[in-house]
Formats: C-alpha cells, structure tokens, sequence
C-alpha cells in the first residue's frame, strides 16, 4: 500500500513540474501547491513505513512550504 502512494506522490511532483515547465500552470495558482502537496504527502508516508528519515525530512519541508504558498495566495486574494 505505501509503494502506491509512494508512486501517486511522485507523478503528482512530477506532474506539477511538467505542468509549471510548460506553462500549463503558475506558480501564483494554488494548483500547483496542491500537486506539491499531494506529493510530499504521498512521500511521507512511503518514507515514514520504510523509515526513510533523509527522505522524510525533505518531503515534510516540501509539504510545508507548499502548504505556506496556498495560505499566501489565499490571504492575498482575500485583500
């Protein structure tokens, strides 16, 4: 069950850098934090049951700064 998540996190950052290199879409847009989110969460659990601590660290990094991009973008949309 991990390794699928595993692999949904993975596509979902590989589809958000795919998507963002072609301008599909900005980083100003949630969309692209949510990707991101999805895939360090997806990551997160795959390295927690593997006990992968390097790679959990950079994932929960990753998950928080993409989460603190959506709260920006919102705040700011809220103004």
């Amino acid at each position: 069950m991990s390794s699928t998540v595993g692999w949904v996190g993975s596509i979902a950052y590989l589809l958000a850098y795919l998507f963002l290199s072609l301008n599909k879409l900005k980083v100003e847009r949630p969309t692209y934090h949510l990707l991101n989110l999805v895939g360090a969460l997806g990551l997160i659990l795959h390295a927690l049951d593997l006990h992968d601590y390097p790679n959990l660290v950079v994932n929960m990094a990753w998950g928080i700064i993409a989460v603190t991009a959506v709260v920006f973008i919102i705040r700011r949309r809220l103004k």
